[in-house]
């Protein structure tokens, strides 16, 4: 059997405050849950800057070929632009990763109204990306794909009128709307009839 093995490093230090505080704003603005979330982000981002600063100093036909998958990979994902060189990828902060996780695009689309909110859409497996249910929230979401994310069909959460859903039924205004026009209808008769 196959032995598992992490997929982030532990803080060296594991008691700086300011280290610590960092982690914790990152914490909340991106609706993480734990600190692991960050780690294995930071070890991504790490792994990105090391084959880049080794294909810096690297030199010949295949260094520029895994130069170039490299760019390509990255520029898919949306990290890097067109013009893109191995600085860039150097210039990457974890910022650039979070902000291309499924969770986080989910909320910046509106399908959600907090993070929070977004994670647990997609564990509870009401997102799809082209029709394709998608059940893990730090999925890196290509450029490509950005644009397919929505509910998975016939979810309950777009279906039903829940009080997280982000938009009610139009149905439900209208019904509204006409019953107090019969009460007051109902209650004019009864003045007349009297006089």
């Amino acid at each position: 059997m196959k032995r598992q093995r992490k997929k982030y490093l532990r803080p060296a230090h594991p008691w700086e405050k300011e280290r610590m505080d960092a982690e914790d704003k990152l914490l909340r603005q991106y609706g993480l849950r734990r600190k692991e979330e960050i780690w294995r982000t930071q070890t991504l981002l790490r792994n990105f800057r090391r084959q880049a600063r080794h294909l810096l100093a690297a030199s010949g036909p295949q260094a520029e070929l895994e130069a170039k998958q490299l760019l390509v990979r990255l520029r898919r994902l949306g990290l890097v632009g067109e013009g893109a060189t191995l600085d860039d990828v150097l210039g990457l902060n974890i910022e650039n990763l979070l902000e291309r996780r499924l969770q986080t695009l989910i909320h910046r689309k509106g399908l959600a109204k907090t993070q929070q909110q977004a994670r647990q859409l997609v564990l509870h497996g009401h997102i799809a990306i082209a029709g394709k249910q998608v059940s893990v929230p730090s999925y890196l979401v290509p450029l490509v794909e950005e644009g397919a994310i929505g509910y998975v069909a016939g979810s309950t959460f777009k279906v039903q009128p829940q009080p997280e859903a982000p938009a009610a039924e139009p149905g439900t205004e209208e019904k509204a709307e006409t019953q107090p026009e019969e009460t007051e209808e109902a209650a004019e008769k009864p003045k007349e009839e009297t006089t």
